[in-house]
């Protein structure tokens, strides 16, 4: 009887100490709110720094959301991998200058069919002699020749670099702002925005597009600031992707992407569908993103709606939004089992590199569903999922989910 009442006394102390850490784990949203809101600002701010004096045509403009179990995610705007616009060359003119890599601006004329074509180069070089205008045409003519050789791609590169440095300062120097951030959660920094990068390739077209990100636990943040790390220290603890799109086409990512645009149009779906096709991005040494873009309805009238995918007809936008709530943990659930069961037909996919679909997800006003999903799953899980060693479950629980904030 005794041991019996002492085992009862034992569950409840743990229930007790069980029920204090997750009190004292709660996170006060407001106060989150409010810490990112300030550390957004620190961010932008010291990315600006980076570039001294110059003014940027683009906002500079990062946005944050929290996930409980990830972290702090700072995304800024996906365009930023192109090169920096500073200004137009004249009021009303189709000129624009491009901040180039210190040595040199470029200067772009953009037709109004959308294309760009180099007209200038500008760079620090001492002016060239007064020649008679034939020598003046023909040297004119002889440096079109050379500008196609102007790189972008040394534009953009030094751009990335100016982030990443100032990524690590802010990391180092003012990450524990987010004061209520657990030490397991992480600091994200990234380029990869909530929608795909429109201007790349279609004003600019030297350029290939960038996955750029920056990550920091904060357990060795608080380190750092607890003097049990140095500042190097600190800063090699941060990890850094900085990567570019290979052009080259693999069979195998072409039949993946036709898969799932099958799969998710409205007649096969039970969840959400596409209408779009999906595309995706092959990364050197990194791996594929896949974009997808889901819908769970279509406004028939004023605030009707049908949804295909549940063969409903006619719904109030309360039925509807009802229907949607519901229907996002089956998609999210779907989405991960069939990343596993097809993602295994990867071949050109290393052990060390990652399968990503970055969703943005159909629209519901104050429906408490995310923004924007991300699951992403190591290559060596799908080949040990597809050879019968490791379970569906076992292979699940390795899938990496990052939610973007509620609608």
């Amino acid at each position: 009887m005794k041991s019996m009442i002492r085992l009862v006394m034992c569950g409840v102390m743990v229930m007790a100490l069980g029920l204090n850490q997750t009190m004292a784990q709660k996170i006060d949203d407001e106060r989150m709110k409010r810490d990112i809101e300030v550390a957004e600002n620190v961010l932008g701010t010291l990315i600006k720094q980076q570039f001294g004096n110059q003014r940027t045509f683009f906002p500079l403009e990062t946005t944050a959301s929290y996930q409980p179990g990830y972290g702090v995610t700072f995304t800024l705007p996906a365009d930023y991998t192109t090169p920096i616009v500073f200004s137009l060359a004249e009021p009303g003119s189709n000129d624009v200058v491009v901040w180039g890599n210190g040595r040199a601006n470029v200067e772009y004329r953009i037709s109004e069919d959308g294309r760009g074509e180099t007209i200038n180069i500008r760079g620090n070089e001492p002016p060239e002699p007064a020649v008679a205008p034939a020598e003046k045409s023909m040297r004119l003519k002889d440096r079109s020749k050379e500008k196609s050789r102007v790189s972008m791609d040394s534009i953009r590169d030094v751009y990335n670099q100016k982030v990443i440095e100032a990524a690590k300062i802010f990391m180092v120097d003012y990450g524990d702002m987010i004061t209520q951030l657990p030490a397991n959660e992480r600091i994200v920094i990234t380029n990869q925005g909530n929608q795909p990068r429109m201007w790349v390739n279609q004003y600019f077209t030297a350029p290939k597009r960038t996955h750029l990100s920056v990550e920091g636990l904060k357990s060795d943040l608080t380190a750092y600031k607890q003097g049990k790390l140095n500042r190097d220290q600190a800063l090699a603890k941060i990890k850094v992707v900085n990567t570019e799109s290979v052009e080259e086409v693999a069979p195998d990512l072409e039949l993946l992407s036709s898969i799932f645009n099958r799969l998710y149009r409205a007649d096969l779906s039970r969840t959400y569908f596409t209408e779009d096709n999906i595309y995706y991005e092959r990364l050197k040494d990194f791996g594929v993103i896949y974009y997808m873009q889901v819908y769970s309805s279509n406004e028939i009238d004023y605030k009707r709606f049908s949804m295909p995918t549940l063969n409903i007809n006619d719904v109030d936008m309360e039925t509807r939004n009802k229907k949607v709530k519901e229907l996002y943990p089956k998609f999210e659930q779907e989405l991960k089992e069939n990343m596993l069961e097809y993602g295994r037909t990867l071949k050109s996919l290393k052990d060390d590199e990652i399968l990503s679909f970055q969703v943005r997800l159909t629209k519901c006003v104050e429906c408490g569903i995310p923004s924007t999903l991300d699951v992403t799953v190591k290559g060596s899980t799908l080949k040990e999922y597809g050879s019968g060693n490791l379970t569906k479950d076992a292979a699940l629980s390795k899938l990496t989910v990052k939610k973007g904030p509620n609608q």
